[in-house]
């Protein structure tokens, strides 16, 4: 019979010890090297009996998981194919989906505490400052900013007319992108709940001599308490500003000697004044952005010529200008990139169980996993890799291809790898190596 392929060769299976995920043990390494197995043991509540499987089984496995690519717990399933790899890691017990499912509801129940979200916030809290100690800064910009994640859960809430799901608070440090709290909410819980206690929640988590000297937030966070505490704090501070009937009227008194084109001829205009709230105990600058329409003709009519943005600040006058000012606000739109590489490098979305606190443990353990990679790029692998998103990392380091093997008494795992790529990788090894000294 003539061949019915279309290329001319043979599948076969093979009992041999063989990974596809070969970079997966770095990752693996620097996540032990960083304490996680430790720590998820010491703060987590353990198994109800003698029989049953430890809490970082549980959370290194979905970690790893995560890391190599995975979207869902079947996905888990996976690392089971991967067993020549996880033994010489020493984690040959990986737990089946279903019971990983369960215990995900276990460690999310309200009636526990639940024990388990708040265990691993203690993890989180740890390993943030384990890798903020490293990375030579001591004053941070925290960008709070929520995210919609969809879900069709039976226990999701309906966030408008057309999309229900759940709606995280997370608090990014722009400098050292780790989340210093993610705060797991439902759908209709608006973001500008309670930003006073989130901001001071977030300040609580910096390791001693490290502060959060600037904040950037939108108009959810435009609350006279947060303003105040802010002030109290000597933060340099930027958040866009609710135009209401008195930011309106600060806009309609503007002269137009006070507008100026940051770019001649741009057609935006840019101008600043003073304002404040009623409760606020200072006075603050509001930095009012107007912007011409383009294309009126597809506008209803009577829309005004121009739409503004306006954004009340406070800091040094002398340190920026009404327009840096504006752009120094705006570079907090870089949290949108660490929402889609923890919603979408990372796999939290969509969630994969029906009970709201299950997802919340699910998504904290996803913020560890999002942590670890952070600090992995930043203290393990070469500095021209800081940039590089977790989809990179996979396609360059994760998906090595190679054979476990013994040879004169020694563990060998033999990649397909050229000789420069080989140092990069013995580097990645040992400095991973060094973090076993963590703290």
């Amino acid at each position: 019979m003539g061949r019915q392929t279309v290329f001319g060769f043979k599948l076969e299976r093979t009992e041999e010890p063989v990974t596809a995920h070969g970079g997966l043990a770095l990752l693996a390494e620097f996540n032990h090297g960083l304490g996680l197995c430790g720590l998820v043991d010491r703060y987590l509540p353990g198994p109800g009996s003698n029989r049953g499987d430890a809490p970082s089984v549980f959370v290194d496995r979905l970690i790893l998981m995560l890391q190599a690519g995975g979207r869902c717990l079947e996905d888990l399933r996976a690392l089971t194919r991967e067993v020549g790899l996880m033994r010489r890691l020493d984690r040959e017990a990986i737990p089946d989906p279903d019971t990983l499912g369960d215990w995900l509801q276990r460690m999310g129940e309200a009636r526990t505490g639940p024990a388990g979200l708040v265990g691993l916030g203690q993890v989180r809290d740890v390993l943030n400052a384990r890798l903020l100690r490293r990375d030579g800064d001591a004053t941070y910009t925290l960008d709070a900013d929520a995210t919609l994640i969809e879900a069709e859960k039976r226990e999701a809430q309906w966030r408008d007319q057309q999309v229900r799901g759940s709606m995280p608070m997370l608090g990014f440090l722009f400098e050292t992108p780790v989340c210093l709290v993610d705060e797991f909410r439902a759908g209709n819980v608006s973001p500008g709940a309670g930003p006073l206690a989130f901001y001071r929640a977030c300040k609580a988590r910096l390791p001693q001599g490290k502060r959060s000297a600037r904040d950037r937030a939108d108009r959810a966070s435009y609350q006279a308490e947060l303003v105040n505490a802010l002030e109290a704090d000597q933060a340099h501070w930027a958040i866009t500003a609710d135009q209401d009937v008195a930011v309106k009227a600060v806009i309609a008194g503007l002269t137009p000697a006070a507008w100026q084109e940051p770019e001649p001829g741009g057609g935006d205009q840019v101008a600043e004044a003073g304002h404040t709230m009623t409760a606020a105990k200072a006075a603050f600058r509001l930095i009012i952005k107007r912007e011409a329409r383009r294309q009126r003709e597809l506008f209803d009519e009577g829309t005004t010529p121009s739409v503004s943005h306006v954004v009340a600040r406070h800091g040094p006058v002398e340190e920026k200008t009404a327009h840096e000012g504006l752009v120094w606000h705006h570079q907090r739109g870089q949290a949108e990139n660490f929402h889609k590489e923890l919603k979408h490098g990372l796999g939290l979305e969509p969630l994969p169980c029906g009970e709201a606190g299950a997802n919340a443990v699910f998504f904290r353990i996803g913020v560890l996993a999002y942590h670890l990679f952070i600090g992995f790029k930043r203290l393990a692998c070469p500095a021209a890799w800081a940039p590089h998103t977790i989809a990179t990392i996979r396609w360059r380091l994760v998906q090595g291809a190679g054979r476990i093997l013994r040879h004169a008494g020694r563990v060998v795992l033999r990649l397909g790898l050229d000789a420069e790529t080989l140092v990069v990788w013995h580097g990645i090894r040992q400095r991973c190596w060094t973090l076993g000294g963590a703290p």
